[in-house]
């Protein structure tokens, strides 16, 4: 799918990019439930290993309810993060030792090594976890979500300074993104688009090898929780067998309504 060539500068979206996002979510979620038979029917089966599904910045579980009551269809052990509201390192831990404690505490429950799947600023918490102790993850995926570039490149960095009382000018941001672009021990798909109107999409890829990939869906940053592509590629992502990744290839009749070529 479609890689990070074609940076050049990375800006944040433009204010009516922002102000249109309640517009797009709206068609999206119209969508989901038009297609969610289709979806259910369409999806490969799960195989029942556990999913830990991430909620973005500033929001709780109730924001991944859509996602995870699919997944739990088709087959999964779906779990929230429980650990309220994503406020970054005053949720996961300074060091992250929040966020490893449940992702040890479902594998302690279920036996089996935990998929990640992350929404924004939860699918960055999701990859540094995932760096910082591979072993227990059985594959990332990240929707949305600004793991590289620029992070002051997003509507949002105001707000982040305030809640967090870290700035995304700051040296430890910085080296996260430099990190961030790096692939990952584990299998990774940075799930994006260029109609993001909360993050620039150049934030949201990384640099690809044999257990990475990008792929570009057609959707907005509250979207990626209501979007029938999204919901797709997430599945057929996590319906792979474990030691048997292959990258992403959209088929279907809707593949170009939802996959750019």
């Amino acid at each position: 799918m479609s890689d990070h060539k074609g940076r050049g500068e990375i800006r944040r979206p433009s204010a009516r990019a922002t102000a249109l996002e309640s517009v797009f979510w709206c068609f999206e979620a119209g969508s989901l439930t038009a297609l969610w038979g289709w979806l259910l029917a369409s999806a490969p089966r799960g195989d029942g290993h556990a999913v830990m599904v991430l909620p973005g910045f500033a929001t709780s579980d109730r924001m991944t309810v859509l996602l995870r009551h699919f997944l739990g269809l088709l087959g999964y052990r779906v779990f929230p993060w429980n650990l309220g509201w994503n406020f970054d390192h005053h949720s996961v831990g300074a060091n992250g030792e929040h966020i490893a404690r449940e992702i040890q505490r479902i594998r302690d429950e279920t036996g089996e090594d935990v998929s990640l799947v992350g929404w924004s600023l939860g699918g960055v918490i999701a990859r540094e976890a995932a760096r910082r102790n591979p072993a227990g993850v059985r594959q990332v995926i990240a929707l949305g979500s600004p793991f590289a570039g620029d992070p002051e490149a997003t509507s949002l960095s105001l707000l982040y300074t305030l809640t967090t009382g870290k700035s995304a000018r700051s040296p430890e941001a910085r080296a996260r993104s430099r990190r961030g672009v790096k692939p990952l021990p584990v299998p990774s798909s940075a799930i994006f688009s260029r109609n993001d109107g909360i993050t620039a999409w150049q934030n949201c890829v990384g640099h690809t090898d044999s257990i990475t990939e990008n792929i570009e869906v057609r959707a907005s940053h509250f979207g990626f929780m209501a979007n029938p592509g999204v919901f797709l590629a997430v599945a057929d992502r996590l319906g792979q067998p474990a030691e048997r990744w292959r990258p992403f290839s959209p088929e279907g009749l809707l593949s170009a309504v939802f996959y750019p070529a």
